[in-house]
């Protein structure tokens, strides 16, 4: 087997990369073809790039200007991330 192909079968992350890639509409045909194999057998990504699609046909339309978060919330966020970042 190539370390190309071995490099995509075992690489989510990549996967994950061209899943997002395909749905902006910036895929070349090698990426489609190795996003293929991946998916073929990884049953985490599939579910992911269902989910992101989906994600992505909820918020088509919305403006940047719908989400806007307050200062108590980002701050209370960025705690909680803080500590389960510190935790190990």
């Amino acid at each position: 087997m190539t370390s190309a192909l071995k490099n995509i079968i075992y690489n989510c992350k990549q996967a994950t990369f061209l899943i997002e890639k395909r749905i902006a509409g910036k895929i070349t045909a090698a990426e489609t073809l190795q996003l293929h194999v991946h998916l073929t057998g990884c049953s985490i990504c599939k579910i992911y790039q269902k989910q992101s699609v989906l994600i992505n046909k909820i918020f088509v339309g919305f403006q940047n200007d719908d989400f806007k978060l307050d200062e108590a919330f980002k701050k209370t966020l960025t705690e909680q991330i803080e500590k389960e970042i510190n935790k190990n």
